[in-house]
């Protein structure tokens, strides 16, 4: 069982790189009994550098790690001044080395400093960046050695086959996609392939399926691998040699089925590769016909893989939360607008959240929407328009509205409403949209003016009215002033 490691560089993601087996280096506790500081590795015992097709083109690999663990032991010692020197001269002629900055190097000798690994714990490098090269055949391989020392650990020793893997098979890319599929009910795609190389596939070709979260693969044919009982992904293997430029389909398609309650949306994705192992995790065989590889016109390919949208029929329906705008003239009032989410669908991951637009009524003014953000905050949590009379965008998935936002429940947000002036029957109206609203009748209402004649007390801030109601106080103050004079006796 693999111990904790902490990766100090993370390795891309090239899942046809790493072989399902590993190799392992342990060192037994001593004979007399005392426990002792072992280590081992962990490394993959084969490994695919690039493809053939690809030779001196092939962008730079740098995911090959040599993970390094303490065996966990009573004493709880760690082992100190940890080292490991890997040696990738046997790559010669059918690997380039690029720079690297992660560990020294001398020649195609690379000396990594580990450090002080703890009990029980693990550290891994990357330190090795791989260039092709031209003039490979699919299968060339060559042997990287790696050792291991420690102060108080004895020395563990390692190899890995590298190999030159290929050919490059090619899918469609983006296929006609799915609408309207009910939970419950089920659809197909047939998955393509295209050889666009020099080469055959020696080792016959493999199919790797995925399905995302909602949906599930229900036909299980007997030369797949599955993930579990209801899988979302599949390992099919063909013993098919295909052709160079030879293109290939499957001789049933894939069928797919969305899982009840079911999500708003999905997708199929599918690669293919040549050679390829077995997933680990994929350990239940299929039952069914085998799927075959039948053999069609050329195709002009260019993908890695073959992707497929699923739009469900299940909706997300959001309807306007508004109010009355409602005060005097002058007065600038709150007025709490958003939607409210009536469901039952739930909108996920970097699915669409969608918006809501406000229109203020005639004779308002919005002066602000204020937000609130992790602690900080803003003046305008919505898109104003461009111009006058356009609409205020509020994006759900937006940040400013993150603090306001509920899912399921209701979203929304005080605007400030300035009123200028009174303006009969005048209303602004709130219009919610997301893409999975399938009920289209409750997506818009109304926002009312209710406005009352401003404040008679009300001090106008505009310069001439200050000045006008200064000149009138001076003026009762001389008529007071001469009164008091007159009515004195003289």
């Amino acid at each position: 069982m693999s111990l904790p490691i902490r990766i100090l560089r993370r390795p891309a993601a090239l899942a046809a790189s790493v072989a399902a087996l590993f190799a392992t280096a342990v060192v037994p506790a001593a004979a007399d009994g005392t426990e002792q500081v072992a280590m081992r590795f962990e490394t993959a015992e084969s490994f695919v550098m690039y493809n053939a097709d690809q030779g001196a083109g092939a962008a730079p690999n740098s995911s090959f790690a040599v993970p390094v663990y303490v065996e966990p032991s009573k004493g709880g010692e760690p082992a100190r001044n940890v080292r490991v020197v890997v040696d990738a001269s046997g790559l010669k002629g059918i690997a380039r080395l690029a720079h690297s900055d992660t560990c020294p190097v001398e020649g195609a000798v690379y000396t990594c400093d580990y450090g002080t690994l703890q009990n029980g714990d693990g550290e891994s490098y990357t330190p090795l960046s791989l260039l092709g090269v031209d003039g490979v055949e699919p299968g060339d391989s060559g042997t990287v050695t790696y050792t291991a020392t420690a102060d108080n650990a004895p020395t563990i020793t390692g190899t890995t086959r590298m190999t030159v893997g290929g050919p490059t098979l090619t899918a469609p890319g983006q296929e006609k996609g799915v609408s309207g599929l009910a939970p419950g009910k089920s659809a197909n795609v047939t998955a393509r392939l295209a050889n666009n190389t020099r080469f055959p596939t020696k080792a016959g070709v493999a199919l790797q399926v995925n399905v995302s979260e909602g949906v599930t693969l229900t036909a299980l044919h007997s030369n797949c691998f599955y993930a579990g009982r209801a899988p979302t992904s599949a390992w099919c293997t063909f013993p098919t040699k295909a052709a160079a430029g030879a293109a290939y389909r499957t001789s049933a398609p894939l069928v797919y089925t969305v899982t009840p309650p079911g999500r708003l949306s999905g997708e199929v994705t599918y690669t293919w590769s040549s050679p390829s192992a077995r997933p680990a995790d994929h350990t239940v065989r299929g039952t069914g016909s085998p799927l075959t590889l039948v053999r069609t016109a050329a195709q002009n390919f260019d993908d890695t893989h073959g992707r497929l949208g699923i739009t469900t029929t299940v909706q997300v329906d959001y309807r306007p939360v508004t109010a009355t705008v409602r005060g005097r003239v002058g007065d600038t009032v709150k007025v709490r607008l958003g939607l409210e989410d009536l469901g039952p669908g739930r909108v996920l991951g970097e699915e669409d959240q969608g918006r809501f637009e406000v229109v203020p009524p005639d004779g308002t003014t919005v002066t602000s929407i204020p937000y609130v953000f992790e602690g900080d905050g803003g003046k305008w949590a919505c898109e104003r328009p461009e111009k006058p009379g356009g609409a205020f965008v509020c994006e759900i998935g937006s940040d400013r509205l993150y603090e306001a936002r509920h899912e399921g429940g209701t979203t929304a947000i005080d605007f400030h409403i300035r009123i200028d002036r009174q303006v009969q029957g005048a209303e602004g109206t709130i219009r919610t949209y997301n893409p999975f609203d399938r009920t289209p009748a409750n997506d818009v209402a109304v926002i009312p003016l209710d406005a009352s004649p401003a404040s008679p007390y009300r001090f106008s801030s505009h310069p001439w009215a200050w000045t006008a109601g200064a000149l009138v106080l001076v003026v009762l103050a001389a008529a007071y002033l001469r009164r008091r004079r007159d009515a004195k006796p003289s």
